[in-house]
Order: structure tokens, then C-alpha cells, then sequence
């Protein structure tokens, strides 16, 4: 790729595939310039068919399309980089077509096949390969219970899937391999042994790819429908989004903990090696992949779904005041420590009456939930951030590691309440931004592969003198939190 000079800003595009919505941003980047500005978002709506939940992964494709053809109206782009969440998957078939729509994550049938794949591979076993947290939505379960993989040749996960309907190639970027439960986190490789252990046959899982790495052109039909050039370049960037996100921290130490809030908050620690100690399995933390070698050492909390989904259940009903900055100055007034839950609760995964289940759950454990939504939401940010803060300390307990900061970026960033309240809970500052961390995460890599940043600290460098960042320091008596934290059994 030719490099650009730093004076003269360059732009790219990152479609950003989350949870619940799409989007295409596009980054310019220059010498002391980094503008975003957001081209095209679409909803990522689940469909519930006869034999499980499903994506729409036509319709993401075409949002993505939609979003590069209008960015591709306004800028020239050097280049464009898919991001989206990890673990699904689909799976082509020996001419290249698609084995059914993927499944969504949220359906049980990873969960219905975690004993089968225990009884070839303890979890002691798994974890010193893997060093992967256990979910029972993780790709390895998912795989157990799939029911193709006799016709299926190849297995893409969500990004390289959308990668390859652009390029035509295939390849397995190596951020969002680290999350399945097939990657040897010693060796740097999909595992042999993982493998061989459940019949799948190798040749089912691409080369792997760098961030960075050369992904390919835009095929010819792309170019004609988005109006991107024909030569326009497809980076492997950073692909599992909060790879991207934790690329975005604006650190300039490293003695910073992250916390990558959206559906789900990622939390946890910048490393240079995986932890693959029993400790560190009991405590389910998870060791995945960052950019430059990097690892993210961090555990799944389950983040603004609660309250996201509990939002969803007024709407739906037309009950009350279902406005978020209304219930927000509502729950900032209400009592604290009213109520508080376990937000890793299993009965809080599924979508549905998020409401009802918080009331159920705090019944069962001999509390009352207030019946007025501001109180509700307040639950919900308390318990998200003590589950923050028992989720950090546990693991600098693990690793040995100081916090002096913690750096929340995402779409919680935007949650002056939850921000403040995991600064009081975890008696840290929190440094909040930038909210579109993962779309600059990916934008970032692209311009790096352009010669307009020169590593990963050139990237938190610019992003910290270019972002709004907002700081919290911790307020009140840290006892408080301590007692809560015992209610719920997150001391």
C-alpha cells in the first residue's frame, strides 16, 4: 500500500457490526486528526426460526454494503475493515454457499452440548490450551451441536464471513480466533489436539490473519454496487470488536484497567502473555487476543443488555417513563443499594421480561426490587458496577498487577451514572471515552497499515489528544461498597 503523507487526511471505513445494530463511520486521519462521522446504521434484529435464533447475516451484509456505498459518495477511501462480536460463525458449503443463516449466540444449543465436548476435554485441559473463559455459547459448544458439518468445508466466523463476500478470500483473523475455543493460546495456532478431540477436521478453519494484514480487493460486483474503486483494499483489522475497543484506550501508562462497556462489559488487563493457571480458570478469566501480540486478559459481565432489554419491556407495554435520560435522573435520586443482583445471573441472558426476571432474582436471594423504574435502573447500574469492580481487583489479585485508572470506552462511556458509580465502587478514577472506541480501534489499524500511525502507542496517543475524555474520581466511603458487594456475593 502506498503511504500517505500525515499532513494530508486519509479516509477509511469501519462497518462496525454489534449486538443489536450496524454501522459504517468513517475515520480521517492526519498529523494531530482523527474526525469521525457516522455514514449509515441499520438494526440487528435476531429471527427466531423452527429450529433456533438466528442472525439475519444477508441483511447485515447488505447494511454493510448500504453504509459503504454512501461513505464512498462523499470520500475517497484508502481502504475499509469489518469488526463485529465474536464466537458465530457460518459455514460454507464446497462451492462457496451458505450452510443456513448463523446461529445467534443467545440460542441454547451451545449450552446443550457443553457435557459432551467435558467428556473429551476436562475444562483443566481445554483452559491451559485455550486459556479461554467458559461460556456455553463459545464457539467449540456451538460446533458440538451443529448439525452441517458434514456438508461444510470452510467455517467463517461473522467478520471474515462479510470479509469474504467482499474479497472472495478466506481467512480466519487471529483477535476473534482466540475466542472460539480452538486456538492454542501457547502456540499461536487453531489446536491440533482441540481438534482431533472433537472430529473436526482441520481443513475446516482458514489460514489466520493479523491485524493489518492484506485481506484483499473489493470484487468487481462490490465496487459496482457500493461505487468503492475496484482496487479499494479490505484490511484484516482488529475484527472481534473489543479487540478493536482496547486498541482505542487512550492509556499512556500501563498500569490501566479497561472496561469495553456496550451489551456486554468487558473488563479486565493489557498483557504480555497469556494466564493459564488454575487459579485463573476457576476464576473464569479469559485470555484472548489483542493487536501487536497483546493479550486481553478479561471475564464476560454482563453489561447494558439489562438494562437495554429492560427498556425494551416498558416500551413494549407502553408502561411509564421509558425515556433513558428521564430514568437516569430518576435512578441518580433514588435510594442507594436499594436492590442489587448478580448481573452474570444465567436467568438474565435470554431476552425477554428483563423486569420481571430482576424482581424474581432479588425475591429469591431475600431482597425487594423497587417497583418504580428509576429504582430499577438503579439496581441494574449498581450491580454493573460492582460486578466491575469485583471483576478488576480479582484480576490484579491474578496477575499481580497495580490499577492506578480505568478506562472505560464504548457505549457506556455515555452513562455518567454508571461512570460515576464504578469510580465509587472501585475507589479508582475512570477515564470515560472514547464512546466509539471500536470503530477507531478498527479505523486505526487500517491508517497504521498506511504508514499514518506508527504503533499502538502512536494510536492512544492520538486518540487522547483528539477525544473527548471525561474523568471521574472516586467520591463517598468505599465501605459502603464493600457491604454491597457482600449482599450479592461479589466481594
Amino acid at each position: 500500500m502506498t503511504p500517505h503523507t500525515p499532513h494530508t487526511p486519509t479516509a477509511f471505513a469501519a462497518a462496525d457490526l454489534g449486538a443489536t445494530s450496524g454501522r459504517v463511520l468513517v475515520g480521517r486521519v492526519g498529523h494531530d486528526r482523527l474526525d469521525l462521522t457516522e455514514t449509515h446504521r441499520f438494526d440487528n434484529t435476531p429471527v427466531q426460526l423452527p429450529d433456533g435464533l438466528h442472525w439475519n447475516a444477508l441483511g447485515l451484509y447488505q447494511g454493510v454494503l448500504d453504509g459503504f456505498r454512501e461513505a464512498a459518495a462523499r470520500w475517497d477511501l484508502a481502504s475499509v475493515g469489518i469488526d463485529s462480536w465474536a464466537v458465530d460463525y457460518g459455514l460454507l458449503d464446497a462451492d462457496g454457499a451458505l450452510l443456513g443463516n448463523p446461529f445467534h449466540y443467545r440460542d441454547p444449543r451451545g449450552a446443550a452440548a457443553v457435557q459432551a465436548v467435558r467428556r473429551r476435554l476436562p475444562a483443566r485441559e481445554l483452559y491451559r490450551t485455550t486459556g479461554l473463559q467458559h461460556l456455553p455459547f463459545n464457539t467449540i459448544f456451538q460446533l458440538a451441536a451443529e448439525k452441517h458439518l458434514d456438508r461444510a468445508r470452510t467455517l467463517l466466523l461473522m467478520p471474515d464471513l462479510i470479509t469474504h463476500w467482499l474479497t472472495g478470500t478466506v481467512g480466519a483473523e487471529v483477535t476473534n480466533a482466540s475466542t472460539t475455543g480452538l486456538y492454542d493460546a501457547r502456540t499461536g495456532a487453531w489446536s491440533a489436539p482441540v481438534l482431533a478431540a472433537l472430529n473436526l477436521d482441520p481443513a475446516l478453519l482458514p489460514a489466520l490473519r493479523r491485524p493489518g494484514d492484506h485481506a484483499g480487493t473489493v470484487l468487481a460486483h462490490v465496487a459496482a454496487a457500493t461505487g468503492l474503486r475496484p482496487d479499494t483494499p479490505v484490511v484484516a483489522v482488529a475484527s472481534h470488536d473489543t479487540a478493536s475497543a482496547v486498541a482505542a484506550v487512550p492509556a499512556a501508562t500501563e498500569d490501566f484497567a479497561y472496561i469495553s462497556c456496550g451489551t456486554w462489559s468487558l473488563a479486565g488487563l493489557e498483557l504480555d502473555a497469556p494466564v493459564l493457571t488454575d487459579a485463573s480458570r476457576a476464576a473464569n478469566f479469559t485470555n484472548e487476543l489483542g493487536i501487536d501480540g497483546t493479550v486481553r486478559y478479561l471475564r464476560n459481565v454482563m453489561g447494558l443488555w439489562l438494562l437495554s432489554e429492560s427498556l425494551r419491556t416498558w416500551r413494549a407495554r407502553g408502561e411509564g417513563h421509558h425515556h433513558l435520560p428521564e430514568l437516569l435522573e430518576r435512578a441518580a435520586a433514588a435510594r442507594p443499594f436499594a436492590a442489587l443482583v448478580d448481573p452474570g445471573a444465567p436467568e438474565f441472558l435470554a431476552p425477554g421480561d428483563l423486569p420481571a426476571r430482576l424482581a424474581e432474582h432479588c425475591a429469591r436471594i431475600g431482597q425487594h426490587l423497587p417497583e418504580d423504574q428509576g429504582a430499577v435502573v438503579r439496581c441494574i447500574l449498581e450491580s454493573l458496577a460492582l460486578a466491575h469492580r469485583h471483576t478488576l481487583f480479582k484480576a490484579t489479585e491474578l496477575t499481580g498487577r497495580t490499577i492506578r485508572a480505568v478506562h472505560l470506552v464504548g457505549g457506556g462511556s455515555r452513562n455518567a451514572l454508571l461512570c460515576r458509580l464504578t469510580a465509587d465502587a472501585t475507589g479508582l478514577p475512570v477515564v470515560a471515552g472514547p464512546a466509539e472506541a471500536t470503530a477507531i480501534g478498527n479505523i486505526l489499524v487500517q491508517a497504521r497499515t498506511h504508514g499514518l500511525v506508527e504503533d499502538l502507542g502512536a494510536m492512544r496517543r492520538l486518540i487522547a489528544r483528539t477525544q473527548r475524555l471525561r474523568r471521574y474520581e472516586p467520591t463517598g466511603d468505599i465501605r459502603a461498597w464493600d457491604a454491597a458487594a457482600s449482599r450479592v456475593g461479589l466481594a
